[in-house]
């Protein structure tokens, strides 16, 4: 009898899936305005100083400092300069009044904010006495303080958030080349699938898997095609394959790949493709297959990922596994999340061999509170929690231990 294969850590497996990953190459010219989620394809540089000028901070004045060396000195207001206009040379013992972002005019050093400031009206036009020294370069934002010309503003590869947007907006950047979406297949399979709003038969269970599977693919940006609930039979499982490859970069199913006899996943794969089946020393979340599926008529292929079926299992190592899998396809290069060391308000006095990956919810002390129920099946806890506590092979937690969090807000951005 051949021995088992050890199992392989969470470590040496993300590495074998991130090795294996083929970044997609194509990509496609979008408004910067709807892009946002997207990847960006290639390095941004801006042709501009930002801000293109000196400008003010706030409202107040424009100043020469050395007018106002007394501490109070009343000066005329020559002119007013709102955002978007360009002021007259400051002429020495004026002063100029300035509203925020305006530039600053030749000729002044400093703005002085108009909470210090005390304004009248004279027969002669308006005056403003300055009880305060100013400093030269007070309040002004200086030309390129932000963004140099020339300087490059975001990197290939980078997801474009609403700041990322906003950055390119900001050196007139219209347009962004990004990559294109990637193009994802799922399906299903077992007969005891049922979807919601169906009546519920005897054996049978809601298909919770699905709607959590498309809603984490379509929050990474994927172009998701849904082949549904495939029939427990291995000709209806390889015809799903064969046509789910032919579209897609990725296929990914939940369930089934076993070696029951109405398991038939895997050997579907195997007769389209190739398939490594894995058990990673991982809880929840044990079996992993990651293979390829052949394109009919040609030498390309398909990646495939089979999940566990328990629902908490599925979750847990999509964000663990296929997330970053996901993100390396779409050219990604830092595919990681931050962890946090945050203390433990609770016992986990039994250690297991495998990491464990805990639900957990961050209370109003500053510490985690632990689900009670840490079973594959309970979904509630991925509601309910605010992450996961990455807890070593072999290790308990006592309370007021520091242990390691990693938050579903990072794993799901």
């Amino acid at each position: 009898m051949n021995a088992p294969k050890p199992m392989l850590s969470v470590a040496e497996a993300l590495e074998i899936l991130l090795t294996a990953a083929r970044p997609i190459t194509g990509t496609e010219m979008l408004a910067t305005m709807d892009a946002n989620g997207r990847i960006l394809a290639c390095a941004q540089t801006s042709q501009i100083n930002v801000p293109p000028a000196d400008n003010t901070q706030m409202d107040g004045y424009a100043v020469r400092a050395a007018d106002c060396a007394s501490g109070s000195a009343t000066l005329r207001v020559s002119q007013r300069i709102p955002a978007g206009h360009v002021g007259q040379p400051l002429e020495a013992q004026t002063v100029a009044r300035i509203f925020t972002g305006a530039m600053i005019p030749s000729g002044a050093d400093a703005v002085v904010m108009q909470e210090v400031c005390e304004a009248e009206k004279r027969d002669d036009g308006d005056y403003v006495t300055v009880r305060q020294v100013p400093q030269v370069g007070e309040w002004i934002r200086r030309a390129g303080e932000d963004i140099r010309s020339g300087s490059e503003i975001l990197k290939a590869g980078q997801r474009l958030r609403a700041q990322e947007l906003g950055l390119a907006a900001s050196v007139g950047l219209a347009r962004l080349e990004v990559v294109r979406k990637l193009r994802v297949a799922v399906f299903f399979t077992g007969d005891e699938l049922t979807m919601p709003g169906e009546q519920l038969k005897p054996g049978a269970i809601y298909n919770s898997n699905r709607f959590a599977l498309r809603g984490l693919l379509q929050g990474l940006g994927c172009e998701v095609t849904d082949f549904g609930i495939v029939p427990d039979t291995l000709t209806a499982t390889r015809d799903t394959l064969r046509r789910a490859s032919e579209e897609h970069d990725l296929i990914i199913t939940s369930g089934g790949v076993s070696v029951g006899e109405e398991d038939h996943v895997k050997p579907a794969v195997e007769a389209e493709g190739r398939l490594n089946m894995w058990q990673i020393a991982l809880k929840p979340g044990k079996p992993l297959a990651f293979g390829e599926v052949n394109r009919n008529g040609s030498q390309d292929t398909a990646f495939f990922l089979g999940l566990p079926g328990n629902p908490v299992s599925s979750f847990v190592t999509f964000l663990l596994f296929v997330r970053p899998f996901i993100l390396r396809l779409q050219g990604v290069q830092d595919v990681g999340v931050p962890s946090y060391q945050m203390r433990a308000d609770f016992d986990w006095p039994k250690a297991d061999r495998r990491n464990e990956f805990l639900r957990a919810k961050i209370n109003a002390a500053g510490g985690l509170d632990l689900f009670p129920n840490q079973s594959s099946g309970v979904l509630t806890s991925t509601v309910w929690g605010d992450g996961l506590i990455d807890n070593p092979p072999g290790k308990t937690i006592a309370r007021g231990d520091t242990v390691r969090f990693i938050s579903f807000r990072d794993l799901m951005a």
